[in-house]
């Protein structure tokens, strides 16, 4: 019989005996790969309209009403008998669903019974399994379907349970890759009451509110794709706030970190994502708020205010690596400071020359270049109504700008390098990178073209109109777009990002680097609430079977000597049992943490 299944696989079969085949879960998302841009391009723009026009949250809302004397919160501060809880832990994942390795490293931390944590400082922390698990947005990649669940996210975090420890309650806050579908397959396998081996979902919602103990609550919201707060969201929080007594306080998830992503979307004209928030802050949750909570970039990142408010951005459940030297979301916020960034910005800034290597990473990008270039090629010899391309660079020039083919393409190729530019620095920006990266496109497609034909003619490879010259010269057009057109790319997103700050997503989603993980563990107590940030540096490559049934089914193999173990990434944040901040704040309130 079977007992666990990992990565689709078998873990012990009906003898007993353990398999020795290694886990086939799936690769990082290639981001760049053709079927997957159109894929989410479609799915990215059907749920957009759609969701529009048919918001699932105001669907649920009236499908799901509040039954009378029934709370609007979970209650967290009992256990499962009904006792108080004096204690608890809390692990806060965001950003998961993706590759295999980097998926199933950070589900092995935190599915552990209890993790000792070695600090920067060398000092060890001992800490527990969370009671409760969150997931902070993009629970999925690239789209969402309960089939890409299954795969990416249930079942490595059901083959990851070590059987030691309770199953958590999971709670889970829906960012936009999670709305590709329209949240049918969140709401499917989050918010109906459905079970897994790894966890036990309770919300109902796509939001959730969650009482702690010791005057916390966890408020976890869903904005949609639009960053949009729909009314029913508000009315329920309203009633959530009128559950809290004075002083208590607030930990607030969002999917999207309004302190650091408004400055980029600001620029383009985006604000609709810091209104709702401080909306949401000041006028529903009356500044109760001390910590908020986001994934959506994928690293780590914590900025800290005067009066001891945190914000922390913890993306690496398992998505690529996001950089962490960008300059906008370094400066100070609103009276935040930057305090800690994993991985440093200087091995940040390092990591995108990895973008040199951008063929070798992104083949299938290459192939659909190369293709194109020979399209290129192939216009312009069809402009010079002839099978070669041997003339004066000059007169190729002279013809393509009268062949409505070429021009076809060639105005394609600049919409398209346009429509990719960089918007954060705005349209004049947009306009200026994308025209010249396109322009650069063009003159070296003609360029190829042209020397492919010299090439072959002294190579004297058939005669002048065979075919045989004519295959030889698309050969070599190919094989040289397919090289050199995703180099130029390469060297674009490069200089866009460690010279002007732009294309951070594209820079880092075209490396698909599955190192630097990072999620939160927390813990609750009568004296405070003590923040855990986890890192991990290089996620293990090979993996052996777990020991026994209890264990894990997969383990790190002790032969991926690289590997790294989980480490706390700063030492931990501790919040005093101070009250919460009133509505206005003053002068000389004690700080609500302590802060390295």
């Amino acid at each position: 019989m079977t007992i666990r299944a990992a990565g689709g696989g078998t873990a012990i079969g009906a003898g007993g005996c353990h398999e020795t085949r290694k886990p086939h879960g799936k690769p990082m998302v290639r981001w760049f790969h053709p079927s997957t841009l159109v894929k989410t391009g479609v799915k990215a723009f059907l749920s957009a309209v759609i969701g529009k026009q048919a918001d699932r949250r105001l669907l649920d809302a009236l499908t799901n009403p509040k039954q009378p004397l029934e709370q609007p919160y979970f209650d967290c501060t009992v256990d499962d008998e009904s006792r108080p809880r004096d204690v608890l832990w809390l692990d806060y994942v965001s950003d998961l669903g993706d590759g295999w390795n980097a998926t199933y490293a950070v589900a092995t931390a935190v599915m552990n019974p209890a993790l000792a944590l070695e600090d920067p400082e060398g000092e060890t922390h001992h800490t527990q399994g969370g009671e409760v698990l969150v997931f902070g947005g993009d629970e999925v990649y690239p789209t969402a379907s309960v089939q890409e669940y299954y795969d990416r996210t249930v079942g490595p975090y059901e083959a990851a349970l070590n059987h030691r420890r309770r199953v958590p309650s999971l709670f889970a806050v829906p960012g936009n890759h999670d709305w590709y579908d329209g949240l049918v397959s969140f709401v499917r396998l989050f918010c109906q009451g459905r079970t897994s081996e790894a966890w036990r979902t309770r919300q109902r919602r796509s939001y959730f509110a969650i009482k702690l103990p010791h005057g916390w609550w966890l408020l976890g919201t869903d904005m949609q794709l639009e960053s949009d707060l729909d009314n029913a969201q508000v009315e329920f929080f309203k009633e959530v706030v009128s559950y809290m007594k004075d002083g208590e306080r607030v930990i607030l998830c969002n999917a999207e970190p309004e302190w650091a992503v408004s400055k980029i979307k600001a620029i383009a004209g985006r604000k609709a994502l810091e209104g709702n928030l401080q909306f949401l802050e000041q006028l529903v949750l009356g500044k109760k708020v001390s910590i908020f909570l986001s994934g959506d970039l994928h690293h780590y990142m914590r900025h800290a205010g005067k009066d001891g408010r945190q914000k922390i951005i913890a993306g690496g459940g398992g998505a690529y690596l996001y950089p962490t030297h960008l300059p906008a979301e370094k400066r100070e916020t609103e009276g935040f400071e930057l305090r800690q960034c994993f991985p440093p910005s200087q091995k940040s800034r390092r990591l995108t020359w990895h973008n040199l290597a951008f063929p070798f990473l992104n083949p299938w990008f290459g192939v659909f270049m190369g293709a194109f270039y020979l399209q290129l090629g192939w216009g312009l010899a069809s402009d010079m109504n002839s099978t070669g391309v041997s003339d004066k660079f000059s007169r190729v020039l002279h013809r393509a700008l009268k062949g409505t083919g070429t021009l076809f393409l060639g105005g394609l190729t600049l919409v398209s390098a346009i429509t990719f530019a960089d918007a954060r620095r705005g349209a004049s920006w947009r306009w200026f990178a994308g025209g010249l990266h396109g322009s650069t496109h063009l003159l070296t497609a003609g360029l190829l073209t042209r020397a492919a034909a010299t090439l072959v003619k002294q190579l004297g490879v058939g005669t002048p109109g065979s075919l045989r010259r004519d295959i030889a010269s698309w050969l070599l057009l190919f094989t040289s777009g397919f090289l050199i057109a995703p180099f130029l790319v390469g060297l674009y997103l490069i200089s866009s990002l460690n010279v002007f700050g732009c294309h951070a997503n594209e820079a880092f989603s075209s490396l698909a680097i599955p190192d630097w993980k990072c999620f939160l563990r927390l813990r609750i107590d009568a004296s405070g609430l003590t923040i855990y940030p986890v890192g991990i540096r290089r996620v293990p490559r090979a993996w052996k079977r777990g020991a026994n049934g209890r264990d894990p089914v997969w383990v790190p193999d002790p032969a991926d000597t690289r590997a790294t173990r989980p480490e706390l990434i700063e030492k931990p944040i501790v919040i005093g049992p101070t009250r919460a901040l009133p509505v206005r704040v003053g002068v000389g309130l004690r700080p609500l943490v302590s802060v390295p």
